[in-house]
């Protein structure tokens, strides 16, 4: 899969351009933190390396909004015509799974005039960088630039996924009513299309199960030990594991996350820092390098937020115990104890299978193993079950299947008489043929 993705030649450059920017970044903020001051014990000397990296971040994101921006032009094109081939095409990009969505011109409009933003105050900073000296940069408009360069596509991004762009629905032709509407009193007509919200779900919809009657968090908030590989992952790869939890809970994309997740708390600590180096007043200077960390802090209330969004989703029980404010408690939670949160959080989704924006007790045998979830079929219906040795025992979408015959007396009708074995379709145990793998049904009677 990596090679595959490797070969393709925009992935190489992407690649190439994401190592550029991770070094450079690593240098610069090296250069800030006072950690190479033993290898650059001069001012001067760190002011250089540090200018020569600005430099190199600024030509590389630069470069990325030259190149995006074309693309961006011309959705705003497409947004302004709006015909129907120009909407397909604008659904591919901004719509999940690339289908209707309501209001989807507005929302589509606001996402791209946040990206347009993003690029323009790239190029203001770019000004500011090559048209003034290091000395003579305003510290206001370095400052200024930098935080809506960042903020705008975070915030596309955010409004992306809450939006009805980002949820599920599904489309379908109303031809009873055999009524035609128009996106406009212009435009060629088109059947009327009912849009009706699909819950995100892991499970199938023919699984008949109920949702548990009350949710609640699986352990308590300091339980961080209870699996000590959650505790290490929610530890040092934060921001990776919520992507991976936000994604599976249905909201939204686990990459956009990470990424996001990332810059609200990196983002302020360069922004204040790069601001900062302009100053030739220590004090100032350390006061502003002190406001980007503790700001980078404050940049896990994205995790705060996305829990109380995951309370009110799935009616889990709320805690009051800071201010008596439920959402104030999910955010406290998470400034003083993001990896005890997140690993909560982790736990609970694992505990449960989500249904239907609901969230269902998994079931179990008498020996706490998964059963299958699927009912049981009318009689004469073949069954997949899984064998006890199989990976897949559990889920109803099992990849490789055996078929055995069980005595199962029926009803006569058409074709068949009483006691005519049917097949059952059962998963096979190994992935090796050994045999015939797959028998075929003993031949009815006629």
């Amino acid at each position: 899969m990596s090679k595959e993705w490797i070969r393709n030649p925009m992935n190489m450059a992407l690649f190439l351009w994401i190592t550029c920017v991770a070094i450079s970044g690593a240098i610069l903020f090296m250069v800030m933190t006072g950690m190479l001051n033993n290898d650059l014990p001069s001012k001067s000397q760190r002011d250089t390396w540090f200018e020569v990296n600005n430099q190199i971040l600024n030509a590389l994101f630069t470069l990325m909004c030259l190149y995006q921006h074309p693309k961006r032009f011309y959705h705003l094109v497409l947004l302004c015509r709006w015909e129907p081939k120009d909407i397909l095409a604008l659904r591919k990009f901004y719509c999940k799974n690339g289908t209707y969505k309501p209001n989807e011109w507005m929302h589509m409009m606001v996402v791209v005039i946040l990206l347009h933003l993003n690029c323009f105050a790239q190029y203001a900073l770019c000004g500011l960088n090559l048209g003034y000296r290091r000395s003579q940069r305003p510290a206001i408009g370095v400052g200024l630039c930098i935080s809506v360069a960042i903020a705008a596509p975070a915030f596309a991004s955010v409004y992306k996924i809450l939006s009805p762009l980002g949820k599920d629905y599904e489309t379908e032709i109303d031809q009873e009513a055999g009524k035609a509407i128009s996106t406009d009193d212009s435009k060629p007509k088109t059947m009327q299309i009912k849009s009706l919200e699909k819950r995100y779900s892991f499970v199938a919809r023919e699984d008949q199960r109920f949702p548990a009657s009350r949710p609640k968090w699986i352990g308590g908030l300091f339980d961080l030990w209870d699996d000590i590989s959650l505790a290490y992952l929610s530890v040092f790869c934060s921001c990776c594991v919520f992507g991976w939890n936000m994604e599976r809970l249905g909201f939204g994309n686990m990459y956009v996350h990470i990424m996001t997740f990332l810059l609200f708390c990196l983002a302020p600590f360069f922004i204040f820092n790069l601001a900062a180096i302009n100053l030739n007043n220590e004090a100032v200077r350390e006061a502003l390098g002190i406001s980007g960390i503790l700001l980078c802090f404050f940049g896990l209330l994205y995790g705060g937020f996305w829990r109380i969004q995951m309370r009110k989703k799935f009616n889990l029980p709320a805690s009051t115990f800071c201010c008596g404010q439920p959402s104030v408690t999910d955010c406290f939670q998470w400034l003083f104890c993001c990896s005890c949160s997140l690993a909560q959080e982790v736990r609970t989704a694992d505990h449960y299978d989500m249904v239907e924006d609901k969230l269902c007790e998994k079931q179990t045998d008498g020996g706490g193993q998964l059963v299958s979830a699927s009912p049981c079929r009318e009689e004469g219906t073949p069954l997949f079950t899984s064998t006890p040795s199989s990976p897949y025992q559990g889920h109803s979408s099992p990849s490789l299947f055996r078929l055995e015959y069980k005595s199962s007396p029926i009803r006569s009708s058409a074709g068949q008489s009483p006691g005519t074995h049917l097949p059952i379709v059962a998963e096979d145990s190994s992935t090796t043929h050994n045999g015939n793998t797959m028998s075929p049904p003993i031949p009815p009677a006629i």
